[in-house]
């Protein structure tokens, strides 16, 4: 069933932030900074994997991410959802259903055999996709799947995304070169806008977790040398 009702984007925003902090997917860690896939260090974590065993949080944030993309993309924009391999494929799934289209997935690489394809599931030529996501850091990850999704003839414009980082000036750049559009639900600011009125976190967390927000690169160089 396609939602119908539009919550404002920073209602949005802040009740998905309220949800991810809810189920303990947020983690603040500046003394013992995490190390995210570019092998740079992070005080920051966030785990939307989690999402898929909260049926009802999982439910209410998918028609969040539905009503996003048909508020900024169209309600007639797409012919076929994708998710990217893996944490893309099961919420591709829900909000395929929601838009009641085809859902399809793509593979981080080809398989090594059979079809040896990047592409499960049927995408035609001429296809519109929206490429599924949990979350984008910087946007340089999904230009690869957006470039197998083009392969096949199809084409693919937009991404969306549970959660965006939205601390990297250079994400919308990186993906806007590439011809697609980021749609998120909320980011880091968000969270720690939540987390600090809740107090998820005591206040020289929060405080540590902002100045890294205020200045990624910065923080994560002097660590990365340290």
């Amino acid at each position: 069933m396609i939602p119908s009702s539009f919550p404002p984007k920073d209602e949005i925003a802040r009740l998905t932030a309220g949800m991810l902090l809810e189920i303990g997917a947020v983690h603040f860690r500046p003394d013992e900074p995490y190390t995210l896939a570019s092998g740079l260090p992070s005080p920051t974590y966030i785990d939307c994997r989690k999402l898929i065993s909260h049926p009802r949080i999982r439910s209410t944030l998918m028609d969040f991410l539905t009503l996003t993309v048909h508020r900024e993309a169209g309600f007639e924009a797409f012919d076929n959802i994708a998710g990217g391999e893996t944490a893309g494929i099961p919420f591709a799934a829900l909000v395929a259903e929601r838009m009641a289209l085809p859902m399809s997935y793509v593979r981080k690489k080809p398989k090594g055999y059979g079809r040896n394809a990047r592409i499960e599931g049927e995408m035609r030529e001429g296809d519109r996709v929206l490429l599924v996501e949990d979350l984008t850091t910087d946007g340089g990850s999904k230009l690869s799947f957006v470039d197998a999704i083009r392969e096949t003839g199809a084409t693919c414009a937009h991404t969306a995304v549970i959660f965006s980082y939205g601390i990297f000036p250079e994400t919308n750049d990186t993906l806007g070169q590439h011809g697609v559009q980021l749609h998120a639900l909320c980011t880091w600011w968000d969270v720690l806008d939540v987390a600090r009125a809740r107090e998820a976190f005591d206040a020289t967390t929060i405080d540590a977790v902002e100045a890294f927000l205020k200045d990624p690169r910065d923080w994560q160089a002097a660590r990365a040398t340290a």
